[in-house]
């Protein structure tokens, strides 16, 4: 897909499932013409019954209604979830339908992480939020903390578009290479230049095809040209090579740089894996704060309160190197300011900040050999991961089962 910035777009930020669900929920149910939703996670819980329920609804009042899930996210939901809504008339499909070996999913490489909702073409949501009660506060004590954002206005047809092709090939065709190179070439230049017209903003995709760093891409950019702070909050911290030395770089000619990482995380390694970095992040005076109140789930960044970026992108070599994912970019004042303003609120009353050790002269030495190494290895990650065996990702739509 070739993303480009387009101006005059709203948009508000969601946070939690609080935020998210009743504004999504609510959107189905007044919907007239179409439905499009994309996620990750499926559950058969009391939130996953509710989005079923507003979809059985609109699709029984005559509105388009189709539904792509992953099938190593949502693999477990059962004939008695999703007979009704297909007899309802909802088209549901599956990415990549889970394989499985002595009970245990093994494909579990190259899935599509989106979380994508467009309504009538009119509305849309982006975001990091899955439908699962898991994403709510007010129920579970360790539920995630995340965002999503609520788009209308032209953006809105971009992403449309994205969804519904989607439903067929949910990787872009082949196409001229020096058509996708002037495309590429005219975003690009597009990011470091100011636009008029107020909210400012970019759809932009990660993909196996012709947008591999599309999204990596975009944080270098304004990362690089940032002047006086960065926050970046993200569950599963593990970037690449140049977007650690652009951070690096950064930091030392004076912009502050403050990452909101896991300190509470769902999965332990993950945490085990992000502290490889602290050192050379610590060192180059990036100022860590541990999320830990619950599990951070969040893919979220602002820049200089001018530029920000809400989506379903870790910055890790998952989703930079084999995800198929998808985020906002978003220019606008008013919106920077309020995301940096609820990631201030996290850092200030639910992290807990990390501070650079001083080991001994031995353990000193071995940590810094541990992190050099680790950190020149990421240089190339992108190139091993592309070595996986890989075909073309099949969209399965699920059948009506006949009596």
């Amino acid at each position: 897909m070739s993303s480009r910035w387009v101006p005059g777009n709203q948009f508000a930020l969601l946070e939690n499932g609080e935020g998210f669900y009743p504004r999504v929920f609510g959107a189905i149910e007044a919907a007239e013409r179409e439905v499009l939703i994309e996620t990750f996670i499926w559950f058969d819980d009391q939130v996953g019954q509710a989005l079923r329920d507003a979809l059985m609804g609109a699709a029984k009042r005559g509105v388009a209604v189709h539904v792509l899930i992953d099938g190593w996210g949502s693999p477990d939901l059962s004939p008695s979830f999703t007979q009704p809504l297909m007899d309802a008339g909802v088209h549901l499909r599956s990415f990549e339908p889970a394989q499985r070996l002595f009970g245990a999913r093994i494909n579990m490489l190259g899935r599509m992480h989106h979380k994508l909702a467009v309504i009538d073409g009119r509305l849309a949501f982006v975001g990091g939020i899955n439908y699962s009660k898991d994403h709510l506060v007010h129920l579970d004590p360790m539920s995630k903390q995340d965002y999503a954002v609520e788009v209308e206005g032209p953006l809105v047809g971009q992403i449309q578009a994205f969804c519904r092709a989607n439903l067929e090939n949910p990787q872009p065709e082949r196409r001229m290479w020096i058509r996708r190179w002037r495309a590429l070439v005219a975003r690009r230049r597009d990011a470091l230049h100011p636009m008029p017209g107020g909210a400012v903003a970019a759809f932009i995709t990660r993909d196996n095809a012709y947008n591999r760093t599309d999204i990596e891409w975009q944080y270098r950019v304004a990362i690089r040209s940032a002047q006086q702070h960065i926050v970046i909050a993200n569950a599963y911290f593990f970037p690449g090579y140049r977007l650690l030395r652009d951070l690096r770089r950064a930091s030392r000619r004076g912009v502050r740089v403050d990452l909101i990482l896991q300190g509470q995380p769902d999965m332990p390694w993950v945490r085990r894996a992000t502290t490889l970095l602290y050192e050379i992040l610590l060192r180059a005076d990036v100022h860590i704060h541990e999320f830990v109140e619950r599990p951070l789930h969040a893919k979220v960044a602002v820049i200089d309160d001018q530029w920000a970026t809400v989506g379903s992108s870790n910055l890790d070599p998952t989703s930079l190197s084999l995800n198929l994912e998808a985020n906002v970019v978003v220019r606008d004042e008013a919106f920077a300011r309020k995301l940096h303003e609820a990631l201030e609120q996290l850092m200030q009353n639910k992290c807990e900040t990390v501070i650079l050790p001083r080991p001994g002269p031995l353990r000193s030495a071995w940590i810094t050999v541990r992190s050099t190494l680790v950190y020149h290895a990421l240089r190339r990650f992108p190139v091993w991961a592309r070595w996986t065996p890989s075909r073309p990702p099949r969209v399965v739509p699920l059948q009506v089962e006949t009596p």
